[in-house]
Formats: C-alpha cells, structure tokens, sequence
C-alpha cells in the first residue's frame, strides 16, 4: 500500500458525497468498499464524513445543505483536482468560457478551494491543500482511481481544462470513439469522452471512479445493498474491467478492476 503526502498540480486527488441520506450512504458503502467512518463537525450543525482504507484517507460524505437541496441538485459524487494557486486558476475560468459558482474559500485549516463548471456545465473543485492534502491513497482496493468526463462537447471541455488546469491532451481511438487522456506531464490525470447516443439530453458530469479487486463480484454485492448496475461490467483492453453503478440515493459512480501489469 501506496501512502501519499503530497499531490502535484493537475492531479485527481480528492472526492466527496454529497447525500441525502448519510447514514443509509455509511452502510452502503461501508458494505461495499469496507470502508471505516469517522464523522467530524465542519460547522453549525454540520458534519463530514471521512472515509479511509487500511487507515489512509480515501473520500468523504456529507449531507446535502439546504442550498443544494432547494437546487434539485440529485446526489452526486464531486471530483476535486489540486492546484498550486487556486485564486489563480479560478480567474482563468471564465475567460476560459466556464463560471465559477463558488469563488474562491477557506476551509477551515485544511486547504482552499473553489467550486466551477465548464463551457459544457460539468461541475468541479478545485484544491489547494493545507494540512488536508486529499486522499492518502489511491489506486488500491476501495480508493480512488481515477476521474472521467462524459461532455456533450470535447472541444469546448478539452480547451477550457489545458487553459484552466494546464492539462495537455491525448487522443486515443477505442473501437468507434475517439478518447481523451489528460495529462499532467507525462502522467495521466483524467479521461474525457463525448457523451453516447443513450446519454443524449443528460448533462455533462463527471465520474468517480474507485478501484477493486473483481469487478463483477463488486457489481453483484452493490445490487445485493440495494444498488443499481447503470453499466454492466465490460472490458477495456489493456485498461482492466469496468462498471457504472447507482447507490441507493442515485449517486453514480465507477469502478475499476485494473489490468494485470505485465
């Protein structure tokens, strides 16, 4: 096991919940990924949950305030990517054709961030790290893995993130679609694709993916917790096997068997 202490620019290294229903989030998941919670004030009335492996903090959870409620924001899965100046790169993003919804925030002692959407409308954070630097691991078993956007524009969403984050792109072709691998240097950081004929009407978003051990075992155990399979397990060669799921308040999310090394 991998424990990180630092995130460079550019890197998916932080995720949350955002939930109706915490408690019935907390079994799910605990269930699903074996996750270990400790719940911590982070305001009036408020509390957020962090989510470890083998120690290590992987994620968090949190109930929807009363804001995101009022917006009919469904629950959802934020994908948070670290920056070294985040009022820097906030101000890039309206010029960029984004908006950014929350500017730029303490929170508390732990890091500052803001809160975006790009020219096609996914939403995203952006972290700058203080004495939380995001999760202190990835890639294994039940942590993150990795972050895709499914937009109804790649040229539009491509441009925006090289300008904003300073990604460079990759194009790749996967059978009839085209692939996009944003990298930070010569490591990946986040994938982008347009968005399907099934997926035509939904808006742009991101998706969290978590890694595992066996994606099909993982997919019949969240259906068992009261889950829905919204992709069915399928491979992606020399990538691994993969998986869209529902939880039991809607929040979708990945997960991701990876490929033997060889």
């Amino acid at each position: 096991m991998t424990t990180h202490t630092k995130h460079d620019h550019g890197t998916f290294s932080w995720t949350d919940l955002g939930t109706t229903d915490v408690d019935g989030a907390k079994k799910f998941y605990g269930a699903l990924f074996g996750w270990k919670m400790e719940d911590q004030p982070s305001g009036p009335g408020m509390t957020y949950t962090m989510c470890s492996v083998g120690g290590k903090s992987a994620c968090a959870m949190y109930t929807q305030d009363a804001e995101q409620k009022k917006m009919g924001m469904p629950p959802m899965w934020m994908v948070y990517f670290t920056v070294t100046d985040v009022d820097a790169a906030t101000k890039k993003v309206s010029a960029a054709g984004g908006k950014v919804h929350k500017e730029p925030f303490d929170v508390m002692d732990v890091g500052r961030m803001s809160v975006i959407a790009d020219p096609t409308g996914a939403v995203s954070c952006l972290w700058q790290a203080k004495k939380h630097i995001g999760a202190e691991i990835i890639q294994e078993p039940g942590a993150i893995s990795w972050a895709e956007l499914a937009t109804n524009n790649v040229d539009a969403a491509g441009k925006f993130y090289t300008s904003v984050i300073g990604w460079k792109s990759d194009h790749m072709q996967m059978g009839p679609m085209t692939y996009t691998v944003f990298k930070r240097g010569d490591a990946q950081a986040a994938g982008m694709m347009a968005q399907s004929p099934e997926m035509k009407g939904m808006p742009s978003a991101w998706t969290v993916y978590f890694s595992v051990a066996n994606c099909d075992a993982t997919v019949k155990k969240a259906n068992e917790l009261g889950g829905k399979t919204i992709a069915p397990a399928m491979d992606i060669p020399n990538v691994g096997r993969f998986a869209w799921i529902s939880d039991p308040q809607g929040a979708v999310f990945g997960i991701l068997q990876a490929a033997p090394r060889t």
